[in-house]
Formats: structure tokens, C-alpha cells, sequence
């Protein structure tokens, strides 16, 4: 028995091409089929062993192939500005150039500049339900990642869940005024009503797990001073689970926006300075493509909730 497609080659042309049976013989025990064997015995004649040798099927060229330039642009992107494909989408649009978002993947995928995510064991799944501005606003702190004049600071961020708005206030600590004073410059300056909101359990949002074991009446608690505040402005306050920060995954995943694209860019010095640099910041993540909007901004869709 033939061990390669040549040799099982060989075993049906050399016979016919020395004469020692005829081509039209050979069709009627070949499972190859006449044209094949004539053009085995042609290619024999004119190349000799060689010419029997299996060749890629493989085409040689795509009509259709996307342009090595549009290639290197969608790359050129990507390195200059972290954009995802939807955005990068977005961007070649405006440049005159149409692509699927689904290349560009393809594309960043070749070129491993997709970003690695760690494999979870434990998967959650949230039922996702429309809200309207205003109707559930995620509010959680973030350390300043540098100390100001030997002094840490500390970020507070509320953000919208309908809209993606966001608000952000530096202060030197993170108590219970900090946390009622924030409160209070996010319902002056947000441009709708707040009706509910939702923080982690932290010491200055509730002393659920720090207090109520405390109390002298464990069966009527002492109200948090932030529970207080909220049940004066007639607000809701939520409490995520305990070590479920993807139930707050809105403020969280904004943290690294603020991560990646302010703190480990910008330059400030003191405290004046990082406030009005932040302040900017948050200006223009208010004006910023979100996958999560379908490319629109939160700006956009304070717009479109409101009509």
C-alpha cells in the first residue's frame, strides 16, 4: 500500500505511461476517475516525479481582502488612542473609511492588541431593565493615587445609570460630612432628580455592619447620618452585597477610565490644581463615545431621556 498521495499516484501512472495497460483500462478499477489520471500521466510526462506532488488548494490572492493600509491605520489607532472596535468604527467613519466592527477585532486579534481577561469561575448574571435618568445613581469613592502636600485625598464619583453622567468631587477625607456634602453638590448640580442611589457599604454610607450590632436597642438601630440625609431628600438608598463590587460595576468600571486616562497622564501638584484638571476631565468624559450608549455620549442621551 502507497504511504504518500505521490507514491498512490505513481502506483496508477506508471503503468500506463509504460505501456503495460491502457488508460481506458485503467479508468474501470481507478477510484479516481478518468480526467484525473490523464492529468496525472500529462504532468507526469512533462515534470516527471516531482509533478505529482500534492499542491495546495489554498487561493493565492482575495479579491476582496481588506487593504494592507486600512489595516495599518486601524492599528495606528488603536496604539495612539486604547479604543475598542466599536469606537475605532466610529472614528475610520468620520475618515472616510468603512469597516465592520467585526474586522477590526479580527484585526487587532492577528495583531495582539485585544485586551486578556482572566478567566472567572464564578459568573453573574443581572437582569438588565431599562431606567430613566435619574432613577438609580452609582456613587462609590476612589483614592487619589498620590499624596498631595503629605496629605491623601480622595475621590468621590456618582454616575447615572441611564445616561452614564457623571459627577466627580475631590475632598481630604472620606467621613460621613464628606460623604453628605457630596450628596448635596450632586443634587444642585445634576440636571435631573435623583431618586435613587447605590454605594458599596462603606463606614460613611451606612453602619449596617458596623453599628447596628452596637446599639444599645438592636432592634431599633441608630439611623446613619447618610440614611438621614437621603430620607430628608426623599431618596432611595441602596447597599450592594458585601464583596460584590460588579453590583456597583458602573462607578467601578468608570474608576479605571479615571485610572488609565487621568492619573496615569496628567500632572498635578497640589490640590487647586488636581480639582480644576479633574473637573475638565470629567467635562470631557461627559462628551465621550460609550459602547454601553451604542456611541452615544452621556450628554447625547440626557438629550434622548429627556425627550
Amino acid at each position: 500500500m502507497a504511504k504518500t498521495i505521490k507514491e498512490e499516484r505513481l502506483r496508477w501512472v506508471l503503468p500506463i505511461v509504460r505501456k503495460e495497460i491502457k488508460l481506458a483500462d485503467a479508468v474501470k478499477v481507478c477510484p479516481y476517475g478518468q480526467r484525473s489520471l490523464e492529468r496525472w500521466v500529462a504532468t507526469y510526462k512533462e515534470l516527471g516525479e516531482a509533478g505529482l506532488e500534492p499542491k495546495s488548494t489554498r487561493p493565492k490572492t482575495q479579491p476582496n481582502e481588506t487593504p494592507i493600509w486600512i489595516k495599518e491605520r486601524i492599528i495606528e489607532l488603536r496604539k495612539a488612542r486604547k479604543k475598542c472596535s466599536f469606537k475605532l468604527a466610529d472614528d475610520l467613519e468620520k475618515e472616510g473609511i468603512d469597516v465592520s466592527v467585526r474586522l477590526i477585532g479580527k484585526v487587532l486579534k492577528a495583531e495582539g492588541l485585544v485586551r486578556k481577561y482572566r478567566i472567572r469561575k464564578l459568573k453573574y448574571k443581572y437582569v438588565k431593565i431599562p431606567l430613566s435618568k435619574g432613577e438609580l445613581v452609582e456613587v462609590d469613592i476612589k483614592y487619589v493615587p498620590k499624596a498631595l502636600e503629605d496629605k491623601q485625598y480622595y475621590q468621590f464619583t456618582a454616575i447615572d445609570c441611564a445616561s452614564r453622567w457623571r459627577y466627580l468631587a475631590i475632598y481630604d477625607d472620606m467621613g460621613n460630612s464628606e460623604a453628605i456634602a457630596f450628596l448635596d453638590e450632586l443634587i444642585k448640580v445634576a440636571p435631573f432628580r435623583i431618586r435613587a442611589i447605590k454605594t458599596d457599604n462603606g463606614s460613611c454610607f451606612t453602619n449596617r455592619y458596623t453599628g447596628y450590632l452596637k446599639s444599645t436597642d438592636p432592634f431599633n438601630p441608630k439611623i446613619h447620618a447618610f440614611d438621614l440625609k437621603c430620607q430628608k431628600e426623599n431618596i432611595i438608598h441602596y447597599l450592594i452585597d458585601p464583596g460584590k463590587p460588579a453590583q456597583n460595576g458602573k462607578v467601578e468600571r468608570s474608576h479605571r477610565s479615571d485610572q488609565e486616562t487621568f492619573y496615569d497622564q496628567v500632572d498635578f501638584t497640589t490640590p487647586e490644581e488636581l480639582k480644576y484638571k479633574l473637573k475638565l476631565w470629567n467635562m470631557y468624559y461627559n462628551d465621550l463615545q460609550h459602547c454601553g450608549l451604542n456611541g452615544k455620549t452621556p450628554n447625547q442621551m440626557l438629550r434622548i431621556l429627556t425627550n
